[in-house]
């Protein structure tokens, strides 16, 4: 018979207690944050190869954490498995490299196995250690402190507090190569570009914009029966209203329509110029969908036509369509 387990009352105690320990020993970095830090960043700024993050167990997880941080904003980086590099890996990392070892003792065999090969073949060493005289900080061009006082863990054996600690250090460290970079939304975007983020900022209007014959479009001397024909067959709830030369004149939309159904007025002989709107809402197509976005949601609109510097329709769009690129 299996064994029901229940929580027991002390348990938001304790959760409490693990956050609380682990905030601390995140704050406690900021003050150990000096001239070492900055080493590092130099050493990983003006590094011409690959910046190569390793460590074991736990220590391990955090380092794929810290390189894939670091290589979406902006620093190109990847985990190697510090033991798997002492049996062929290590023919990853060359002289031009940057390695950043974790462990919290600071005498993880596996890295101190490979820390004469590294050095021998020119590659920079930066560890992260909790022991300021382990033999890896020792070691190293740079040594990062990450001592915590204590583990979150109630028996002080499961690494909890000095792994955030180390993590928040990884942070740090990506945060600020990506400012001395000048790394922008831009560029963060073209490193995500399956995610919404990317969607949101790599998308321009002339990616989504109805173009050609998909323009809802009627010339000056239509009527309105001819705009409400027109909004009707295109579909975008509006039609552009252009002079011969394709110049922008105004829009008529489907909430125009509603309130001139309230006067009464004969569709078949009134001229769409003197119903529609004059001087509407425009975007141009090399604009980011999501100034259009910002747009429609400014002044309340659904719809936008979309012209070149000289005031010339070349595209329409609605809300849909932004809705259908996923950018809202």
């Amino acid at each position: 018979m299996t064994k029901t387990l229940t929580a027991a009352p002390h348990a938001l105690d304790l959760a409490r207690k693990v956050i609380e320990i682990e905030a601390a020993a995140v704050l406690a970095l900021s003050a150990r944050i000096d001239d070492s830090f900055l080493q590092a960043l130099n050493i990983i700024l003006r590094c011409e190869g690959r910046v190569i993050v390793s460590g074991m167990g736990k220590s391990g997880h955090i380092a794929r954490k810290i390189a894939a941080t670091l290589s979406s904003t902006g620093t190109p980086a990847y985990f190697v498995h510090p033991a798997e590099a002492s049996h062929g890996d290590l023919g990853m990392i060359t002289a031009e490299d940057v390695f950043i070892g974790l462990s919290y003792s600071g005498e993880s065999e596996e890295l101190l196995t490979i820390v004469p090969v590294l050095k021998r073949q020119g590659a920079r060493l930066i560890t992260l250690t909790g022991k300021p005289q382990s033999s890896l900080a020792l070691a190293a061009d740079v040594h990062l402190n990450g001592a915590v006082e204590q583990e979150a863990c109630p028996m002080g054996l499961a690494p909890t507090a000095s792994t955030t600690a180390a993590l928040a250090l990884g942070d740090a460290l990506a945060v600020a190569l990506l400012d001395a970079k000048g790394f922008g939304e831009e560029d963060f975007a073209r490193s995500h570009p399956g995610g919404s983020l990317g969607r949101r900022l790599l998308t321009h209007v002339r990616d989504i914009m109805h173009s050609d014959a998909a323009i809802p479009l009627v010339s000056e001397t239509a009527t309105l029966a001819d705009a409400v024909l027109e909004i009707s067959r295109k579909g975008l709830g509006m039609t552009a209203v252009v002079n011969a030369e394709q110049h922008l004149l105004g829009i008529y939309t489907d909430g125009d329509l509603r309130r001139t159904l309230e006067k009464k007025i004969d569709f078949s002989t009134t001229p769409v110029t003197s119903v529609m709107t004059r001087q509407p809402r425009c975007i141009q197509a090399e604009s980011l969908a999501v100034e259009a976005v910002a747009l429609m949601e400014r002044h309340n609109i659904s719809q936008l036509v979309v012209i070149d510097p000289d005031n010339k329709v070349v595209g329409a769009l609605n809300l849909n369509d932004l809705l259908r690129a996923k950018v809202i």
